[in-house]
């Protein structure tokens, strides 16, 4: 079973659809029970780093997602990518979780181009830069879907993918151990996206 977790900023109906139009057996869950349970979990998020983070501490599943993270595979999807790296700088300086080193910056001053609109979204295509057992049905070039302002930076060592935006190479996947993080939206990535859960699911 892959737990979904919902602590309130989650795009959790089109994942779970998703999920289950693969055939797999998912939930969404704010049990600390189940998420022990679950073979792995989907940490999701839409909104601002801050209060998603002060919605997760509210949960009390902090602990829970740092000790799961250590037994299986955990990754995170757009703002939950975001979340499982050390530092955010989302109108202020807040604490991540920690489970991927790095920072998450904003987008604009980076950009070569100011004309070039933020938030970057819509398709983009994902460059592998290092191969991984996430990628086992997806193509290097293959297009996704991002809907992001900040990005994660100061991750080398992690990332696995990026895709190009204004001159800015945005850390579109990365990998830490046993928990991974993708800043786009695979349940919004077509059929990509849907090989990109699917190898999630067989991790």
């Amino acid at each position: 079973m892959i737990a979904i977790v919902d602590y309130g900023v989650g795009n959790l109906f089109s994942l779970s659809s998703s999920l289950k139009a693969l055939g797999l057996e998912c939930e969404v869950t704010r049990s600390p029970e189940r998420l022990r349970a679950a073979e792995r979990i989907i940490f999701p998020g839409v909104g601002a780093f801050g209060d998603a983070r002060a919605k997760l501490e509210d949960t009390g599943l902090v602990p829970v997602l740092r000790e799961e993270a250590q037994r299986k595979p955990l990754m995170g999807i757009c703002l939950g990518m975001q979340l499982l790296f050390d530092k955010g700088f989302e109108y202020g300086e807040h604490n991540g979780l920690g489970l991927i080193p790095g920072q998450v910056a904003d987008l604009r001053p980076e950009l070569n181009d100011k004309s070039i609109k933020v938030p970057h979204m819509g398709w983009n295509s994902l460059h592998i830069v290092k191969d991984d057992p996430l990628f086992k049905y997806f193509k290097d070039g293959e297009y996704v879907y991002y809907v992001h302002s900040f990005y994660a930076r100061d991750c080398a060592e992690s990332t696995l993918g990026t895709s190009e935006y204004g001159g800015v190479a945005v850390t579109g996947a990365a990998r830490n151990g046993n928990v991974w993080g993708v800043q786009f939206h695979p349940e919004k990535s077509g059929d990509a996206g849907l090989r990109l859960l699917r190898a999630f699911a067989e991790l």
